[in-house]
């Protein structure tokens, strides 16, 4: 790690579900600020990327306390209830859409959630999923040019001292009044989720964060990132202030064999289908669902059926979890992680995918979460 990196500070935080019970989402905090991590983020989903046709005990453990997987609950008043308990830890939502969400709205709830908490809360928004639109009747044509608009409204409101003017293709504004500020130094972070050239390329211009959560290659992310911060000097930004954050979900154990245990379970199979086409193909091998297939994006878990799903899950290769996922013990975790931070990574937003397996599995995935943020904010030594 370079001096530079040295120098830098490094937050990690972790998911919480927005699965009854409440008491689920109310434990997170608790770990979180025991093991004095930095932020917690919110999915904001109106079907679970888990199908119910498959979801059982044999599935996951979970099955045990979440009744089916789709029963969600809303991103905003769950993070107001969790803002009393999370006392410095960042709570947001990662991500939402401007489809379902008008951003004036989007605005409204933010300032109003940085009154309930202690440090600015972080808007993560994107360009949507199919799985929250098509089955609402939301509509989804030209995604990325609705949040375009949807960011420039978004920053007039979070920023107004009188009313709002805004003429565009999906927002028309009139003379609109947003009176409703935010306490000093709790300005609401907004986060985009963004991967393609053009989303880069917004993040650069309206975000205060870059949130990817596909899996990237260190020289990947550091090439995106440059993408970034490009964008960010065209528009006269500084780009050392985007905080370029992920979502990396990891998969651990004490030695190899544990590892490949893991990669057998169905549940984390299951997650292999959340990579891309592309992805599958860099692996050599072919997505069942199909060469178009861009990753969640586009999957639509609730019209598959059990035998789709075991299908399915018969089809992952052990290469394309190994790409997708932070595989290792856990000090090979440690090492990826510190190699992406080598890249620019500077907010880690960690999950540890065998929660999913057992309930000892993600006892000690929990174990390593907390351990890697305390690593990861020292600089490395020999040792490790």
């Amino acid at each position: 790690m370079s001096e530079s990196n040295h120098r830098r500070s490094f937050a990690v935080g972790t998911l919480t579900g927005v699965n009854p019970p409440l008491a689920a989402a109310r434990s997170v905090v608790r770990m979180a600020r025991l093991g004095r991590l930095d932020s917690i983020l919110a999915p904001d989903h109106l079907v679970s990327v888990f199908p119910r046709a498959i979801w059982d005990t044999d599935f996951t453990p979970q099955a045990k306390t979440v009744h089916s997987p789709d029963e969600q609950f809303d991103y905003a008043p769950l993070l107001a209830h969790l803002a009393g308990g999370a006392g410095r830890v960042q709570l947001g939502v990662g991500v939402t859409d401007p489809h379902r969400r008008h951003p004036v709205l989007l605005a409204q709830t933010f300032l109003t959630l940085a009154h309930m908490t202690k440090v600015p809360p972080i808007l993560g928004i994107g360009s949507g999923e199919r799985e929250n639109l098509d089955p609402y009747g939301f509509t989804w044509n030209r995604p990325v040019d609705r949040l375009e608009e949807a960011l420039q409204v978004l920053r007039a409101a979070l920023a107004a001292d009188g009313p709002i003017e805004f003429s565009g293709r999906y927002y028309q504004i009139d003379g609109a009044p947003m009176d409703l500020t935010c306490p000093p130094e709790r300005m609401p972070q907004v986060w985009i989720g963004a991967h393609g050239p053009r989303m880069l390329e917004l993040t650069g211009r309206y975000a205060d964060g870059w949130y990817p959560w596909e899996s990237l290659a260190p020289d990947e992310y550091e090439r995106r990132l440059k993408l970034v911060h490009t964008s960010a000097r065209a528009a006269g930004r500084d780009p050392d202030a985007i905080v370029p954050a992920a979502m990396l979900q990891f998969l651990t154990a004490r030695t190899e064999s544990g590892i490949r245990r893991l990669l057998r379970t169905p549940a984390i199979r299951y997650v292999g289908l959340f990579a891309s086409a592309e992805v599958w193909s860099r692996s050599g091998a072919k997505h069942p669902f199909g060469d178009d297939f861009r990753g969640l994006i586009d999957l639509m878990p609730h019209r598959l059926t059990r035998s789709e799903v075991r299908e399915a899950i018969e089809e992952v290769p052990e290469e394309v979890l190994r790409n997708w996922l932070i595989v290792g013990t856990p000090n090979e975790v440690l090492r990826r992680i510190r190699d992406l931070s080598d890249a620019g990574l500077r907010h880690a937003i960690i999950l540890p995918s065998a929660a999913l397996v057992s309930n000892a599995d993600a006892a000690f995935g929990y174990a390593v979460l907390f351990w890697l943020a305390t690593k990861l904010r020292r600089p490395a030594s020999s040792a490790e």
